[in-house]
């Protein structure tokens, strides 16, 4: 199973720690195409390179995509995309949201058919939404 892990890089990178352990988690399951995500050494203003190249990887991972999980806590213009995409395709798509004081869900995630929601506290409350929602789509065969 190709796993596309979408979060935040220019957008803030003060949960890259997190990114890491879901990574690892998702990684029992398959290949997660974007795992350089969770590394801390990315750089929130520089992103993971050179914008062309970076275009032309995320383009290319994508149509490797078989299900998608994202973190969107913190909000990106390019997660955003990211899901659109994926969700125009009509893959599954596993949003993770820790709900915080100064943050709201964009409308659009939270309302959208196609994207199963799910609010977090805890890595371990995450690790079991993945491992509900990758189980489901391996038991039902739709990956």
């Amino acid at each position: 199973m190709n796993i596309y892990f979408a979060g935040s890089v220019t957008g803030g990178r003060n949960d890259a720690a997190l990114y890491q352990k879901i990574i690892a988690h998702l990684k029992q399951y398959g290949v997660v195409l974007t795992d350089f995500l969770g590394d801390s050494s990315v750089n929130p203003k520089t992103g993971t390179g050179p914008i062309d190249e970076t275009v032309k990887l995320l383009t290319e991972l994508l149509k490797k995509t078989d299900v998608m999980v994202a973190e969107v806590t913190t909000p990106s213009l390019g997660v955003g995309y990211e899901i659109r995409d994926v969700l125009s395709s009509g893959k599954p798509i596993l949003c993770l949201y820790r709900p915080q004081p100064d943050r709201r869900l964009s409308a659009l995630i939270a309302g959208s058919r196609g994207i199963i929601v799910k609010q977090y506290q805890s890595i371990y409350e995450a690790q079991l939404y993945i491992d509900a929602f990758l189980n489901e789509l391996q038991d039902s065969g739709k990956i």
